[in-house]
């Protein structure tokens, strides 16, 4: 098999700098499939592995071979600051596509995250490195890369599937204590506006419910709990 490795996905940095502007809103993931009509939400499985922190950005795509686990190297490569790396590796537990080494050059390289459909290694390494690293598994095995060197095959930036969810180079990733949710690239500013109100909303909730709203006077107002 050959390697397929592809430019940079062409992005707008503006509007991935609106949506680093919802950084301290509660559940944003939650938000941002609420907006979706519940989709675009990964497996719950790929959860935090290393430090408690929020990623917003723009997806750079790796694919790797079922079975036939290596290094995704290439991507230090092509790698911008603010990208999140998201890692097809067909929910592989057994084997680590992912370490503590990679996390450094990926914080070195502005990278703010990494999600992977399959496992990772030296988590305490990453919450040393303040790096969030968001996994299917966790397991010491390393990937074969490390001992014969060989780095193919691997596609990156080219469309996956990341924990049952499409994912194309440049498409919205926000992943947090709760989970994973995905956004398509080129419906982002309708999504932003729509996710701006929906928080709105449920500051208005939070507030109404402090003041004594009863379910049905909520529910009246903002036609949801």
């Amino acid at each position: 098999m050959k390697s397929i490795i592809k430019e940079h996905a062409a992005i707008n940095p503006e509007i991935f700098r609106k949506f680093r502007t919802l950084q301290d809103v509660y559940s944003l993931s939650c938000i941002l499939t609420d907006v979706q009509e519940r989709d675009n939400v990964m497996r719950h499985t790929i959860v935090t592995r290393s430090v408690n922190r929020r990623v917003i950005g723009p997806a750079l795509t790796v694919k790797l071979t079922a079975g036939d686990i290596v290094d995704c190297l290439a991507i230090f490569d092509l790698a911008q600051a603010g990208d999140v790396v998201v890692i097809d590796a067909f929910s592989e537990s057994e084997t680590s596509i992912w370490g503590g080494l990679m996390s450094g050059l990926a914080k070195a390289a502005g990278v703010v995250g990494v999600v992977i459909d399959g496992s990772a290694r030296d988590t305490d390494e990453a919450k040393m490195l303040d790096f969030p690293i968001y996994s299917h598994a966790v397991c010491p095995r390393a990937a074969h890369t490390a001992y014969d060197g060989r780095r193919e095959p691997i596609e990156i930036n080219t469309p996956i599937v990341c924990g049952g969810v499409i994912v194309r180079p440049g498409d919205l990733i926000v992943a947090d204590e709760i989970g994973v949710t995905v956004a398509p690239q080129e419906e982002l500013e309708e999504i932003f506006t729509r996710c701006v109100e929906q928080a709105e909303k449920e500051e208005l909730t939070r507030k109404a419910i402090l003041e004594g709203a009863s379910v049905e006077e909520l529910l009246a107002r903002f036609g949801r709990i």
